[in-house]
């Protein structure tokens, strides 16, 4: 089955055609970043924008490197959410128009799952098994059961693990987005803050506006006594305080729910430090991260979710509009 994807829920607008789920023919990714660098963060509108602009030359790159042609598409498969409204809207519209005009089923799919499944571009997806979705948008612990049926262990109670990143890069002066610079320094520092470690042994939900404000305080209160911040230690200080609440959920989740194995996935999921220290501390279950490549948002990841979604579940004529489906990150029951 040829799917043709697209993926336009932030500041990437993306269009990519995928063979049987894993086989990524083509996977076209405009990024708006040097855009949004000098506001500090994604403006809503501004990308809305960008997408109307780009989003017709991406489809078109992405048939011709695909080297296929229009009658060979099986399935136009599109995310539907969560994301910026305005530039979920520009996806949506192009995929819609390009598969009515074209005669092809089209589905929605939530734009989570599609991360869960870029690990299975260039893996085997072993089932049941444990995922740790982190992004800027989301921190969650899920249990896939089977394709298609997505529980929720845990999730944040207040800012995701990336936005933290981001906020932390902010308040130290660096630039946007900051969760490749804080890794990136971090390497170079060490844990010499010893900053908090957020919700470690309650449940399997994750709170790091906390340890933002940690850092927030320290940077503050440094500033009042003149004294000058060591910026790669507090990098280190940061990112080991995030990585031990991370890790030590997962390992915890995985041993109670017993899982084949455990999928990283989500933009965080490029970060060096926990791509580096889960294969230190987890050794006793295979753990599977998609390359950097398809880490970040992209369509390629929406093309190999979409597979094995149709195969569940078929073609829905209001999916897009909320369907029902078989997916759900509804809080898994005690």
């Amino acid at each position: 089955m040829i799917i043709l994807a697209v993926e336009s829920s932030c500041d990437e607008t993306s269009v990519a055609v995928v063979k049987d789920g894993k086989e990524v023919l083509s996977n076209i990714v405009l990024s708006q970043i040097d855009i949004h660098k000098i506001y500090g963060g994604v403006v809503p509108e501004i990308a809305s924008r960008n997408h109307i602009a780009h989003i017709t030359r991406v489809f078109e790159q992405a048939l011709i490197d695909s080297k296929i042609s229009v009658d060979d598409i099986d399935l136009v498969a599109v995310t539907r959410g969560p994301g910026l409204i305005g530039s979920l809207l520009v996806g949506i519209n192009a995929a819609s128009a390009f598969a009515f005009a074209h005669h092809k089923p089209l589905i929605g799919v939530n734009h989570l799952v599609g991360h869960l499944y870029a690990a299975g571009i260039e893996h085997e997806i072993k089932l049941p098994a444990l995922a740790l979705l982190v992004s800027g948008g989301h921190t969650e612990l899920l249990y896939i059961k089977d394709h298609m049926d997505i529980k929720m262990i845990g999730t944040t109670l207040d800012d995701a693990v990336g936005e933290a990143y981001d906020k932390v890069a902010r308040t130290l002066g660096l630039s946007y987005p900051g969760g490749p610079i804080v890794d990136q320094l971090a390497e170079q520092g060490m844990d010499a803050y010893h900053l908090p470690r957020p919700y470690l042994n309650d449940t399997f939900n994750f709170s790091f506006s906390g340890l933002k404000s940690a850092v927030i305080n320290v940077v503050h209160n440094a500033k009042q006594r003149g004294e000058k911040i060591n910026i790669n230690d507090m990098c280190a200080s940061f990112q080991n305080s995030v990585l031990d609440v991370l890790i030590s959920k997962t390992k915890h989740a995985a041993e109670i729910f017993d899982v084949k194995q455990i999928i990283i996935a989500g933009g965080v999921a490029a970060n060096r430090g926990l791509r580096k220290r889960i294969f230190e501390e987890i050794k006793d279950i295979e753990i599977i991260i998609p390359s950097m490549k398809y880490c970040t948002d992209n369509a390629a990841m929406i093309g190999a979710a979409a597979f094995y979604q149709y195969q569940k579940e078929g073609p829905h004529p209001n999916y897009l509009l909320g369907g029902e489906s078989t997916i759900t990150f509804e809080k898994l029951s005690e």
